[in-house]
């Protein structure tokens, strides 16, 4: 141990520090090498679209390298206790996340296999909407639908219905498609169900679901201004309406009710009797299992005379004769990117415990001040994904009143729209429509995007001033 010690001053000091702080490893060989491992699973993930290699794959080695090099230097001055008890902490505000997302990502696959998503684009497309009325209509959808589902599954339904109606008009596809991404990602920031970073905040605590709608109207503004000058080059052409019967299937209905009632279930129990959100979820995918238990149960006497109009069970996939099974549904979930979330959360989780989230928290908040820090965590969303940099800025907790936690909440989910890359609904989208929707495209009007940014935040200062004035006026007292 002592050997340990010689060759770094930071452990000889961390060694005084009193048990359970943890260690400034920060200028130690494995802080070093633990922030190496991070960068470089990083790339990999950033590169996934060139190299197909999961994106889950290089994080979750790297989380568990990472924490394998915290303990040996724990182990090796004595301590065996404080890195288990961290790594468990970090395990349980991943365990809710999970849940959450899981209960969130069943709702949505349930709904996609009822056919709800393809009823919505097929009456899109079969109304014979100008390109225009398209790109504002995809846009607004876009912006409304992405609080309650995803804003990665929103981007790429309403791209769908840009791809099959822009067939010949290779410019509006692009166009429209940078819309819906920057549609998506504003329409996320204003709940707490938008966006990954939008839940981690309201899972935390530190904001209450009501305090998200304030962002409503930045939010609205950070999208309306790019769409307006980029409207401008779409062409003024009607399409060929495409002949598309939209259907929602047996039950699909119910299943949008319930899922809205899940959501108030969930805030109304976090708010009121101040129980963790999950729990709340895990009751909708209960609620979830057992209607689709009554709804198989109701459907076996009339289904035969259901099959013509799209009956119980009937995907629109040839087998009219399937049956709604919840257990699917969990089964379709995006396993790669739960697990993902893992091991951002537990390498983030790491990187705190060698002690460079407090070193980053005193050169951005305070060096820089909040206002600063949180306008740059935005910018820096458009390169890193948004989650690793909000969950290291919760786990930073940086004394803020509420109206600099709802500006950093901002900025990390309309940030992201800066680049294609910047968030999980612009790589979705281009995935989709490859060879229209390119970086380079949207590169083209990221000037734009930086305006409505810009603006967004701008108009957050003018009309929630009050909750920046609330949190001096108690440093006062």
């Amino acid at each position: 141990m002592s050997v340990l010690l010689a060759l770094s001053p930071s452990l000889a000091i961390a060694a005084e520090v009193p048990p359970g702080t943890g260690l400034n490893l920060t200028l130690h060989w494995v802080g070093f090498t633990c922030v190496a491992l991070f960068i470089v699973a990083y790339a990999l993930v950033v590169m996934e679209e060139w190299i197909h290699l999961r994106k889950s794959i290089p994080v979750l080695i790297a989380a568990a390298l990472i924490w394998i090099l915290i303990a040996s230097v724990y182990a090796q001055l004595g301590d065996t206790d404080t890195v288990s008890a961290t790594v468990r902490h970090s395990l349980l505000e991943y365990a809710e996340l999970f849940l959450f997302l899981l209960v969130a990502m069943t709702y949505i696959n349930t709904l996609e296999e009822r056919g709800v998503f393809n009823a919505l684009r097929g009456w899109l497309v079969s109304r014979g909407f100008s390109l225009r009325t398209l790109f504002w209509l995809t846009g607004i959808l876009a912006f409304f639908i992405s609080p309650v589902a995803d804003n990665m599954t929103t981007a790429l339904v309403m791209a769908s219905v840009a791809i099959a109606v822009g067939r010949g008009y290779p410019g509006f596809v692009a166009v429209a498609c940078i819309n819906i991404v920057v549609a998506a990602n504003a329409g996320g920031a204003w709940s707490p169900f938008g966006d990954i970073t939008t839940l981690m905040v309201w899972q935390k605590g530190v904001l209450g679901a009501h305090e998200f709608l304030v962002l409503f109207l930045p939010s609205l503004l950070s999208w309306l201004i790019p769409a307006v000058l980029m409207v401008m080059s779409v062409p003024k052409a009607t399409p060929t309406p495409l002949a598309e019967r939209p259907v929602v299937q047996y039950g699909g209905f119910l299943i949008i009710f319930l899922f809205i009632g899940t959501i108030a279930l969930t805030v109304s129990l976090h708010s009121f009797l101040h129980l963790p959100p999950v729990l709340g979820m895990m009751g909708g995918l209960g609620l979830l299992m057992l209607v689709s238990f009554i709804l198989n149960r109701s459907g076996r006497g009339i289904r035969h005379g259901m099959l013509d109009q799209g009956g119980l069970g009937d995907t629109g996939h040839g087998d009219p004769h399937q049956r709604l099974n919840t257990f699917n549904q969990v089964a379709r979930s995006e396993w790669d990117t739960l697990l993902f979330f893992y091991g951002i959360i537990m390498c983030v989780g790491g990187l705190g415990m060698l002690g460079y989230l407090s070193l980053g928290s005193q050169l951005l908040y305070g060096d820089l001040g909040p206002t600063i820090a949180n306008v740059l965590v935005g910018v820096i969303s458009a390169v890193i994904d948004n989650i690793p940099v909000m969950f290291a800025v919760l786990s930073m907790m940086p004394g803020m009143s509420d109206g600099q936690w709802l500006l950093v909440t901002l900025t990390a989910g309309i940030g992201g729209s800066l680049l294609s890359i910047g968030s999980a609904a612009g790589v979705a989208v281009m995935g989709a429509a490859r060879g229209q929707y390119t970086f380079f495209g949207h590169l083209k009007w990221t000037w734009a995007i930086a305006l409505g940014y810009a603006a967004g935040i701008a108009l957050h200062f003018w009309l929630n001033a009050a909750y920046f004035e609330m949190f001096h006026a108690q440093l006062r007292h």
